[in-house]
């Protein structure tokens, strides 16, 4: 199936934050738990008009999606990058991971930071990237997060 990415339009914001919440809820987390992450996990229109958005997407479904912000003049972060649960394994990630890297270069930042879900932490240090320490969650208090950076 040939995979398109493409910029995200502010009206995916909701099927873009069910596809979140998919991704988020395929390690096995519970219901109080997800809930917990829903804003966070949520993106709005105004998001997408904001920041680099861009989707991936397969004969009209969407797979997958990263976002990117802006950390300071070197740094960007990767706000967001969810794959959905059923295209896990199939090379979704591992393009849109490569399509941020180049967009974060393209735009002149020198290293992009993550802060990762635990399951998800091998997954950027297999792309490249290097833990650098912890992070607070932003949706659950005292739980901290991997905190890696790449090079760019």
């Amino acid at each position: 199936m040939p995979l398109l990415l493409r910029d995200a339009r502010p009206d995916e914001a909701p099927a873009l934050s069910d596809l979140a919440m998919r991704a988020k809820a395929f390690w096995g987390y519970d219901d109080a738990f997800m809930e917990a992450c829903r804003a966070e996990l949520t993106l709005r229109p105004a998001d997408i008009d904001a920041k680099p958005v861009v989707v991936a997407e397969a004969d009209g479904a969407l797979l997958g999606f990263y976002a990117l912000g802006r950390v300071d003049d070197a740094t960007t972060e990767l706000d967001d990058l969810f794959v959905e649960p059923g295209a896990i394994g199939q090379g979704v990630g591992r393009r849109l991971m490569a399509h941020a890297v180049e967009a974060a270069r393209r735009a002149g930042y020198a290293r992009l930071r993550i802060e990762a879900d635990p399951f998800a932490e091998g997954f950027y240090q297999r792309m490249g990237a290097r833990r650098v320490g912890e992070a607070p969650s932003q949706s659950i208090p005292g739980r901290m997060l991997p905190l890696l950076l790449l090079d760019l």
